[in-house]
């Protein structure tokens, strides 16, 4: 443990910005918790469901507050992919080799995820499986990807969008709301803010790596500012206090996002740049680094295979000879919440045996050496 410690502290540039990656690490394991503790699988009748604590016990709603962290994923995205684009310009790499690195970074994971959910599915079905339960399984693992199509996008925009002050996309987050709540519109206009709403966080990171931001000033009115217009909206207009879905809710603030959940995310984006230098004190220790380089370089195969970890614990615990309390049963009372922390670890096993199986399509990258070589000749 001492020799990979040293290891990762003595290959870090020295000018590395350890707390943006802190950041990200925190995006990804608060996307995780979250969705460990807010999906159960409900066995009834021989078919599964999914359902959400959040829909018997409401007031378990300010634990969304603490694990709702895309709009964090979004800030930091949107500060690396600005970074990267201004530097491969600088070395004269076009903007389509730029490009087609990234997304070959996020499409080669999600590739492995797509050929074994399809072989499962196609396998559970022939074996006689309830077409709804195998649906609800495929659902739970595909849906998180939503973000990956937002952030693939907004990624390929990054030339045009990287300069765009976040007021104006926030701005058409409010629009969209007010015809949709105010003015009774129709509800598929509401997806318009799937691509605003995450571009506003997006922006400010692009902002941030231009060092067009003030930490503490911005900080500080981010999160007051945010927090305020969030509370005023969910007492007052009547949004869901909830930052996820909640299966059955007649309002979601995710699906599509609200101007609650963007003003919400701001206020996250606040605190995470107040916290920027407890994190880099806090990251100096050796160790406590080491820990967070490693959560980065498998930041993806955490996320994407997160769902299918819970769901393999789960189908294993159908072998028992009863229905497994906060495994398999309705989450309705305090004590399914204790028994879900306590089956935590197990996931977490299971996660890691997944990230044994295919970590390896996260951590092979596409010849950058290759590609600058190339441009270099190019020049010459």
């Amino acid at each position: 443990m001492r020799d990979l410690v040293r290891k990762v502290e003595e290959t870090t540039p020295a000018g590395r910005d350890r707390s943006v990656d802190a950041l990200r690490a925190l995006a990804i394991g608060g996307v995780v918790l979250g969705h460990w503790l807010v999906s159960a699988l409900v066995v009834e009748s021989g078919s599964v469901r999914v359902a959400s604590p959040l829909r018997d016990m409401p007031y378990l709603a300010p634990v969304s507050w603490v694990l709702q962290t895309m709009a964090l994923f979004f800030l930091v995205g949107g500060q690396m992919t600005a970074r990267s684009h201004a530097s491969a310009r600088a070395r004269g790499v076009g903007y389509g080799r730029w490009l087609r690195v990234r997304a070959a970074r996020l499409l080669r994971p999600v590739a492995a995820v797509a050929v074994v959910w399809t072989l499962v599915a196609l396998v559970m079905l022939a074996s006689g499986a309830d077409f709804k339960s195998v649906q609800a399984l495929a659902k739970l693992v595909w849906s998180p990807l939503w973000f990956l199509l937002v952030y693939a996008g907004l990624t390929a925009l990054t030339p045009l969008v990287a300069r765009l002050h976040p007021a104006w996309p926030l701005a058409v987050v409010a629009l969209v709301d007010l015809v949709r709540f105010g003015w009774g519109g129709p509800e598929w206009v509401g997806w318009v803010n799937l691509a605003a709403g995450w571009l506003v966080p997006y922006c400010l990171g692009a902002a941030w790596a231009r060092d067009r931001l003030n930490e503490r000033t911005t900080g500080w009115a981010l999160l007051a500012g945010g927090a305020a217009v969030a509370a005023v909206l969910i007492v007052w207009a009547g949004y869901p206090a909830s930052m996820v879905g909640v299966p059955g809710a007649p309002i979601s603030n995710q699906s599509p996002p609200t101007l609650a959940a963007v003003a919400f995310g701001l206020a996250q984006c606040g605190a995470a740049l107040l916290l920027r230098d407890p994190l880099r004190r806090l990251l100096a220790r050796p160790t406590v680094w080491a820990l967070v380089a490693l959560a980065n370089l498998s930041a993806m195969t955490i996320f994407l295979w997160h769902q299918t970890a819970m769901i393999a614990v789960t189908t294993l615990g159908l072998l028992a000879d009863r229905p497994l309390h906060g495994l398999h049963t309705v989450p309705g009372e305090p004590s399914w919440v204790l028994a879900r922390l306590a089956w935590l670890p197990v996931f977490a096993l299971a996660l890691c045996v997944c990230w044994g199986a295919f970590h390896a399509y996260e951590r092979a990258r596409p010849p950058e050496p290759r590609i600058r070589a190339e441009e270099a000749q190019a020049r010459s």
